[in-house]
């Protein structure tokens, strides 16, 4: 049998305070290994609730630098200076172009609040990209947001596939990056009549899911207007496979 892989929606919101939704933020657990895709504000506490912590995380994907997808990397890196229980296990941190001169920043900001001689500390600018990981490999694809943005497949050695889009609008890579996926998270922010560029409505969510043939799809980065709105009718326009609606604390295996 084919080792489970399982995905936890940590944070299914935006930016924008909601009672029941966190800021973006996905945990994926392998056999051996966990991994966090974004950490948006409030991850670090949140993330506690599954079972995370900043000692058993071997790595730290980020879509994007915006605010409501990285702003928590500062405490994690704070956390793992905790003197009582330091880390001392590599960590890998990867972003997009320009993400290495985000972390300069943080560490010209911060300085020794953040760095530490505890632990090696990897970070790793991805592009269109492949990186082979120890039980895994990770494939990227830049897509369309207001700064520099990738997407994630996740290929385990047992054929699991998982893809997460963070913040992006309908284009070709984000349909490539999801061919045959078993689950595709992609955002879904708005509904049709509130479309913004640089981010999804559920109908072209859906039209991603449809186009890339994947087995399930579960709609995040939820905006507090969309409580208003049939967001899985308006996709099921579009695809009519297996559809959710993402909700904080969430835990799919694969």
């Amino acid at each position: 049998m084919a080792a489970s892989l399982d995905v936890v929606i940590i944070g299914s919101g935006t930016g924008t305070p909601s009672i029941s939704r966190a800021s973006p933020a996905i945990g994926v657990i392998l056999p051996t290994k966990r991994y966090l895709l974004d950490t948006g504000p409030g991850t670090l506490r949140k993330m506690l609730e599954m079972g995370f912590t900043y000692l058993n995380v071997h790595g730290l994907f980020y879509t994007h630098t915006h605010i409501d997808h990285v702003s928590d990397l500062g405490p994690f890196l704070f956390t793992c200076k905790y003197e009582a229980k330091p880390r001392t296990e590599p960590l890998f941190i990867g972003g997009p172009r320009g993400f290495a001169d985000f972390y300069g920043k943080l560490r010209a900001l911060y300085g020794n609040q953040v760095d530490s001689d505890k632990y090696t500390l990897t970070v790793q600018e991805f592009d269109a990209s492949q990186m082979q990981f120890e039980d895994f490999r990770i494939i990227t694809l830049p897509l369309i947001h207001m700064v520099a943005c990738v997407g994630y497949r996740i290929e385990t050695e047992s054929g699991k596939k998982i893809v997460y889009s963070g913040d992006t609008g309908y284009c070709e890579n984000i349909v490539k990056l999801a061919k045959g996926a078993d689950l595709l998270i992609l955002e879904s922010a708005l509904p049709q009549n509130y479309k913004v560029e640089g981010h999804l409505t559920p109908r072209e969510a859906g039209r991603i899911a449809r186009e890339a043939g994947v087995k399930r799809l579960v709609l995040c980065h939820i905006y507090p207007v969309c409580e208003r709105f049939d967001i899985l009718g308006e996709c099921s326009k579009e695809f009519r496979g297996r559809t959710e609606l993402a909700k904080d604390l969430m835990r799919i295996r694969v």
